[in-house]
Parts: structure tokens; C-alpha cells; sequence
């Protein structure tokens, strides 16, 4: 049965959002606290401004640190926490234990900032950013340049990108067009072929014809045609066996 799948201009979105880079999606005006700002300027600050973390930066904008929600969160818990028995004491990390005392008990920004920054520039891609993000679990990246702040890429940014892709150059819509697009696609990839799968377009759905080896690869082609410009469905009359029963 023939399989009419639609979604290309939300899958193709996602595709051109993705080659942005982080000049494209930062914010660029971002707040910034001094390092002797108080611990409580540095919280009401992101009350107000509806914030959930603020770079500490010098006066030439050099980033020395970010004081987010989660540090301010620490100094409360670490207040809070019991001293150490003394056999527990005797295998803690003394050096450790000085960095959870000075951000639990630190008076300004500098005390409870975190400097083990990610930084990107304003050349990284943003499939870049969000690898960043997802591998080191963090909620936001600081742009620099020449190790001053530019901007700040959150992931919240990264999700409006999605949304609201730059505008690209119109691509060749017409049947023909879309089909000299699959067929250049399908020449790129490693796992496709132009010998078993033929090619039909008419009114913009693409409908592939002949056989295959897998659903697997079925499943690749209607996604690879979907990511097409013009693209309005894809039909599936694939039959998948062994290729070379067919040879």
C-alpha cells in the first residue's frame, strides 16, 4: 500500500535553522554584574530582570565568570548543611570542600561565580551550541570575542531558530526541479540507490518505485525527499527483498 507522508516544511525548517551560527540567534545586549557586585544585587537583579543567570565581566567586558540561579541556589543549601564528622572529614577533598565553603558563604559575585566556562564564537554553528549544551548539561552558552562578551546563547534561543530560520534563496520548485534534487541527494549518500530506486514526481509528491533491502531504507528515502523544497508528500511503492534476486 502506498504510504503519503507530509511534514516537509517542518522537517526542511529544522534543516535551515540548523546551519545558522551563533551571530544569528544570540542575544546581544546581555546584562552584566561587576565582580565586587553583592550576592543579593546579583539575586535581585535576576528577579527583576526575569533572568536566570548574568556573566561577570571586568570593565573591558572581559568575561571572568557567570552566576547563574543554581550558584545562588548553593549558597542557600550550603548554609544550611551540617560540618562534616570527623571521620568523614578525614576522607573529604580539602581543596573541595574550600570551593563549597567560599560559594556557600561568599559575599559578591566573584565569590560564588562559576569560571569554568563554555564560550563559543560567533562563527560556531548552532548544531555545534546545542551539542555543547546536551554534552555538558548546561542551560546556555557565552560568545566572545578576542575573550570579550558579545552575546549569550541559551537554549531557548536555539529553539526559536528552529521556529524562525533565516529567509534562503527560493529553490526550483517545479516537478522538475524537485526531482533533480531528490536524485542529487540520493547520489550523495552512501546507502542510496539511483539503480533499484526510480523517481517520480508529479505535483509536487515524489513517489519512489522499484526495490530495496530494508524498511530501514525506506524510512531514509521519505525523509530525504521531505526535506526537499516543494516537496508537498511522498508516496512509498517500494517492495523490499533481497537486491540481488532482482539483478
Amino acid at each position: 500500500m502506498a504510504a503519503v507522508c507530509f511534514g516537509s516544511q517542518h522537517t526542511r525548517r529544522i534543516k535551515e535553522g540548523m546551519l545558522m551560527k551563533a551571530r544569528d540567534v544570540m542575544t546581544p545586549d546581555v546584562v552584566t554584574v561587576a565582580p565586587n557586585t553583592p550576592v543579593m544585587g546579583v539575586a535581585r537583579l535576576l528577579a527583576e530582570r526575569h533572568i536566570s543567570a548574568v556573566p561577570v565581566t571586568d570593565a573591558d567586558r572581559k568575561v571572568l565568570g557567570i552566576v547563574s540561579e543554581g550558584d545562588l541556589m548553593r549558597q542557600v543549601a550550603g548554609r544550611e548543611e551540617e560540618t562534616p564528622g570527623f571521620f568523614r572529614s578525614l576522607f573529604a577533598d580539602p581543596t573541595r570542600m574550600a570551593e563549597q565553603y567560599a560559594k556557600s558563604h561568599g559575599r559578591t559575585a566573584a565569590d560564588i561565580m562559576t569560571t569554568n566556562l563554555v564560550t563559543v564564537t560567533e562563527d560556531t554553528p548552532v548544531g555545534e551550541i546545542a551539542e555543547l549544551l546536551e554534552k555538558s548539561n548546561i542551560r546556555r552558552v557565552i560568545v566572545v570575542r578576542d575573550g570579550r562578551l558579545v552575546g549569550i546563547v541559551s537554549r531557548a534561543d536555539l529553539l526559536r531558530a528552529l521556529v524562525s530560520p533565516p529567509t534562503t534563496t527560493p529553490a526550483d520548485t517545479s516537478d522538475e526541479g524537485i526531482y533533480r534534487a531528490v536524485m542529487n541527494e540520493m547520489k550523495k549518500q552512501p546507502w542510496a540507490s539511483t539503480f533499484y530506486t526510480t523517481v517520480v514526481v508529479k505535483d509536487g509528491i515524489v513517489e519512489f518505485y522499484g526495490y530495496c533491502g530494508s524498511d530501514e531504507y525506506r524510512r531514509a528515502l521519505r525523509v530525504l525527499a521531505e526535506n526537499i523544497a516543494g516537496v508537498k508528500g511522498v508516496k512509498d511503492h517500494l517492495v523490499v527483498g533481497p537486491l540481488y534476486v532482482y539483478s
